[in-house]
């Protein structure tokens, strides 16, 4: 029963078939049997089949819910009792928002590995709202992300400082300026990330309290991660607003060039979030490590 579960519930995550199967390391068939084992168990079906698309039926979602409830209390009881073998073991479900599962995470779960090796940590990476989503549907236990929609049923703890920075190629032309105006910005040509993303939203609240909409802005080009920003302005004259820390390289490097704008500082916090009322040994011990790792008092 608990491996059928684990097909059902990965299917009803990927709404496939042919992806659960490749991800648990089965046949496409015996995921099917599984789950209709499953719905001859309960007497109800579990999906809605429409072609080669499937949707939880009612019985399904409230299935879905349940195992996610079963797996957690599972990780819990595999986390707690290896302590009393003093060889803590056990899944840690991460997610982390872009800029900071490329350049800030990466040393933290390195160490953190190297302290407790028999845990596993699978790390989920999208933006913002993405990763608020997954921990809201219980598909991760941690998000670490770029800003806060200070939903109510998460808890959000400020965790490092990090400041946006508008930065451009080193051979733009508007590098000969000391300073760029409030007004420059409307005439300059930008490249941001997509909706949903923490950063943007970080951005265009700033922009804002200086008088200048996100809408005022020329945006040639919208993409969904970093790296491909910083190739984009490599290879034309456009502009961004990025985290100080995606662009260390580049600066480093003299590939990118932070420009200065009048009357305009952009701060933000990175957060760890959980949500409210829910907390295990294995998230708390993963959150000591990362305060630790930086000195913090979380």
């Amino acid at each position: 029963m608990d491996f059928r579960l684990k097909v059902f519930y990965t299917v009803a995550l990927r709404l496939n078939f042919t992806k659960a199967a490749t991800e648990l390391y089965i046949t496409q068939p015996a995921v099917s049997k599984h789950i209709q084992e499953l719905e001859e168990t309960y007497k109800t079906k579990l999906f809605e089949r429409n072609g080669s698309k499937i949707a939880l039926t009612p019985a399904g979602k409230i299935l879905l819910e349940h195992t996610k409830n079963i797996f957690e209390i599972y990780r819990d009881i595999d986390f707690d009792m290896s302590s009393f073998r003093n060889e803590r073991q056990g899944l840690l479900r991460l997610g982390s928002s872009t800029t900071i599962s490329q350049y800030i995470i990466s040393p933290v779960l390195a160490r953190f590995h190297q302290k407790q090796q028999e845990i596993k940590v699978n790390l989920l990476n999208g933006n913002t709202e993405q990763i608020e989503n997954a921990l809201i549907n219980k598909e991760i236990e941690i998000g670490i992300v770029e800003g806060q929609s200070k939903n109510q049923s998460i808890k959000y703890v400020p965790f490092i400082k990090d400041e946006l920075v508008l930065v451009c190629s080193t051979q733009n032309p508007f590098v000969k300026q000391n300073e760029i105006s409030l007004e420059d910005l409307k005439a300059m040509k930008f490249i941001t990330r997509e909706r949903g993303s923490g950063t943007l939203e970080v951005i265009e609240y700033a922009l804002k309290q200086v008088g200048v909409k996100l809408s005022n802005l020329q945006i040639e080009m919208q993409l969904g991660n970093t790296e491909s920003i910083k190739s984009y302005l490599l290879n034309s004259d456009c502009f961004a607003f990025m985290s100080i820390h995606a662009v260390g390289k580049e600066l480093k490097n003299n590939e990118l060039i932070v420009l200065d704008v009048e009357n305009l500082t952009i701060e933000r916090y990175f957060y760890i979030i959980t949500l409210l009322g829910k907390s295990n040994a294995l998230s708390e011990l993963f959150i000591q490590n990362i305060s630790s790792y930086y000195n913090l008092k979380l």
